[in-house]
């Protein structure tokens, strides 16, 4: 069995298995190439190639008919759910919400200098679609942590696509989460199909203006190829987790941690955990491997740990540390540190953060409130998690009065004519002749 890859670190002192760790593959050169094929055949047949994908890379034989799931399903499967479980849903639910509410962006103005007004407005999107992955597992969360979001924003039409199992079923908790969050549509088509599906539209299902939600590299890669057709969220790959610690942590903590990302099934996910002390690696790495015996999806972990996606980089000092962290941008990153709050304004890049040791990043994948849709592969750089106004559009709005207008007329002037636009300096201009 492959054991973490423990190594000492420093930027002065490049290390190849630190490099090796933080080199991502964006996008699978097979995965652009099967996107780009199964997207073309969508554009050209609609349903039939829907469905012909559905059976080629899902098992279901699906007809027209069976590709929405129906009211009477969406009701049978909420029955079928433990009232235990349900409960757990709704908290979840009922606390997103609330995170997503607070978070909207309200309309503001300002008055300009001759009078008049200046500002932003917000209005949802009509129509948009989400992806909830069900493959290795079927997210119930990543229901509630798209789906709530969008009906925070306001839109009305809220199409949501998961793939089913060969005998056409789709988990019922799962089910239960879409129709408890607000989904109005939903299509047991999954992979690069229901993203084509949701983008171009078919003679069954009319496109969506946006598409948002995670997924394996085959649908990452498919969405990046319908952008421009529609928005999307952001593009993003396997799961990913960094924890910085210093000796005050524990270490069966920090290990767990390190673990509930590591299980997600691709193989490709990334868990780095960078600390202060070789003594503490140790217990970790240790750790990790008595945790592992007791997973049951331990087979999956063991690829990543075989792959080396399992890495503990030793430092001299938490600073290093953060400079180590920042380099990574992980999607998620906790602070296991005696002060954890002193390391947050030193954050640069990455999607989500856990502060302090009773603030495990499952926490933030299931009920804390922000959405765990978040940037992966390095994308913590420059994009940033889902949100509820990722579902709404963005209006600027100017009001100038006769007074403003004038007073910028000779730099509207100036500009046209440098540009070489004349109708645009006399749209100006004839307004006081």
């Amino acid at each position: 069995m492959s054991a973490p890859v423990i190594v000492k670190w420093s930027p002065d002192l490049p290390n190849l298995a630190v490099e090796a760790f933080l080199s991502r593959m964006a996008f699978p050169a097979e995965a652009e190439a099967a996107a780009a094929e199964v997207l073309a055949d969508i554009r050209r047949r609609g349903d039939a190639a829907v469905l012909a994908a559905a059976k080629k890379f899902d098992g279901a034989k699906l007809s027209v008919a069976e590709m929405a799931v129906s009211k009477e399903e969406l009701s049978a499967a909420a029955k079928q759910v433990p009232a235990k479980i349900k409960t757990a849903v709704r908290e979840a639910h009922e606390r997103v919400k609330r995170f997503a509410e607070a978070g909207l962006r309200e309309p503001w103005f300002m008055r300009t200098p001759g009078g008049g007004f200046t500002g932003e407005f917000f209005s949802p999107m009509d129509r948009v679609g989400v992806y909830i992955p069900g493959g290795t597992a079927p997210l119930a969360s990543t229901a509630i942590m798209t789906v709530t979001l969008a009906k925070a924003a306001g839109v009305k039409e809220i199409v949501a696509c998961t793939p089913c199992r060969a005998d056409k079923r789709v988990n019922p908790v799962l089910l239960y989460a879409l129709k408890l969050a607000g989904a109005t549509e939903v299509y047991r088509i999954g992979g690069i199909q229901s993203i084509g599906m949701m983008a171009f539209g078919t003679k069954t299902v009319r496109p969506v203006q946006k598409i948002a939600g995670p997924g394996n590299a085959y649908v990452t890669a498919a969405k990046r190829q319908v952008y421009g057709y529609v928005a999307i969220d952001q593009v993003a790959g396997p799961s990913e987790i960094a924890v910085l610690a210093d000796d005050s942590a524990n270490p069966a903590w920090a290990a767990a941690d390190l673990l509930s990302q590591a299980e997600h099934g691709s193989g490709l996910e990334k868990s780095l955990l960078v600390c202060t002390s070789v003594k503490f690696a140790e217990r970790v790495a240790a750790e990790i491997q008595l945790q592992l015996e007791k997973l049951s999806r331990k087979a999956l972990v063991e690829r990543v740990l075989d792959r080396k996606g399992v890495l503990i980089a030793v430092v001299s000092n938490l600073k290093r540390g953060m400079d180590l962290i920042n380099r990574f941008a992980p999607e998620h990153f906790e602070i296991m540190t005696a002060n954890p709050r002193a390391q947050v304004e030193n954050v640069h890049a990455t999607g989500a953060i856990f502060v302090g040791e009773w603030t495990p990043e499952s926490a933030g994948d299931f009920v804390a409130g922000p959405s765990h849709v978040l940037p992966t592969g390095g994308a913590a750089r420059m994009f940033s998690g889902l949100t509820a106004d990722d579902f709404r559009r963005r209006h600027s709005f100017v009001e100038f009065s006769k007074e403003d207008l004038a007073a910028t007329r000779y730099a509207i002037e100036t500009f046209a004519q440098v540009e070489g636009l004349d109708a645009h300096g006399n749209a100006a201009s004839i307004r006081f002749r």
